[in-house]
């Protein structure tokens, strides 16, 4: 039974990697962030009690932060295969926290694969790389575009990205890069602009909301199905060389078209509903993202399978039937539909 590790197996990608790997038969290990919740909702189907001898999915307290919590997990489990999903994600956000940002999700790659190679394991290696590293270079983005990062996220991505191919290049570290552009699903963070949107939609549809606020309508992405692209990661370690490889739909939609969609497939006029709000605008923004995912095609033999209105429709469906069952069930108080913070 092969071993797999997942940093950021609580997260969205990682939940439905997690999946994927249990498909196929790995012992999966994750780590996990200590907090006062637990936050494994996305992955607790795939849980079974540690005491049951069939169980494949197990959990390890870690942080990136902290190089000596990696290395134990590291020595104890010696995994085939490292997934590094790990990081401060929020774009926006990343202008707010950007020593966090930096620290978790660029500093922590180095601390992830400094402990490889100190610990002389013998696995192979993904790191996750971003979209956002590309920034404001024209589209298509293919693997030999040039990165022009446009937020602290982007900066810290572009980081983690360079320092895994010097790994691979001065260690013989079996590591590729994924280059992925915009992934979402019903699992997608609800301050992420897509499941805000749904979101919104779902409580507007119910009449629990009036409004929703965002931001630039402008800005273009390529948006596709996180189901869909773990198998990229998955099908990345399996070949005999690393490399990196761009993987998108090679579509591209603006947020307004996002919104349009959505909209209207519950039946409503997005023009009564939604209202720009500057705070949600990023001090240096990404126009336009679009990927050539020709390489991932060509050697990995990727291609998705859900089409841009198909997730739309899919996560609209998911956010109606959670709020249906929460106003089902009685629910005396419903969170607020996005926090104060931004949204992209």
């Amino acid at each position: 039974m092969p071993k797999a590790l997942i940093t950021g197996i609580t997260g969205q990608d990682g939940s439905y990697l997690a999946e994927l790997l249990s498909e196929k038969g790995y012992e999966i290990h994750g780590l996990k962030r200590r907090s006062s919740s637990f936050n494994t909702d996305r992955v607790d189907h795939l849980y079974e009690d540690l005491h049951n001898t069939g169980a494949k999915l197990f959990l390890h307290y870690a942080d990136l932060n902290d190089a000596t919590s990696l290395e134990g997990p590291l020595a104890d489990i010696q995994p085939d295969e490292i997934y590094n999903l790990g990081a401060q994600s929020h774009v926006r956000v990343s202008f707010d926290v950007p020593v966090y940002t930096s620290d978790v999700t660029a500093l922590g790659t180095v601390r992830l694969l400094e402990a490889i190679r100190r610990r002389g394991l013998h696995c192979r290696y993904y790191q996750a790389s971003s979209s956002e590293m590309f920034g404001s270079t024209p589209p298509p983005h293919n693997e030999d575009s040039r990165f022009h990062p446009r937020s602290p996220y982007a900066c810290a991505k572009v980081f983690a990205h360079q320092i895994t191919v010097n790994y691979r290049e001065s260690y013989g570290v079996h590591a590729s890069c994924g280059i992925l552009f915009n992934h979402e699903s019903p699992r997608r963070g609800e301050t992420f602009v897509t499941r805000k949107i749904t979101r919104a939609v779902a409580r507007i549809k119910c009449g629990i909301e009036r409004q929703l606020y965002l931001g630039n309508l402008d800005a273009r992405r390529d948006w596709g199905f996180a189901g869909d692209y773990v198998r990229a990661m998955w099908s990345m370690l399996q070949q005999d060389s690393p490399g990196d490889f761009v993987i998108g739909t090679g579509e591209s939609h603006s947020v307004r078209e996002f919104v349009e969609e959505a909209f209207s497939y519950a039946g409503l006029d997005w023009k009564e509903s939604v209202r720009i709000d500057p705070r949600y605008f990023r001090p240096a923004e990404v126009d336009f993202l679009q990927a050539d995912p020709s390489r991932a095609r060509r050697i990995l033999g990727w291609e998705p399978r859900v089409g841009f209105r198909d997730l739309v429709r899919m996560m609209v469906d998911a956010d109606l039937a959670d709020l249906e069952r929460t106003l089902a069930g009685g629910a005396s108080a419903l969170r607020p539909a996005v926090p104060e913070l931004g949204h992209r």
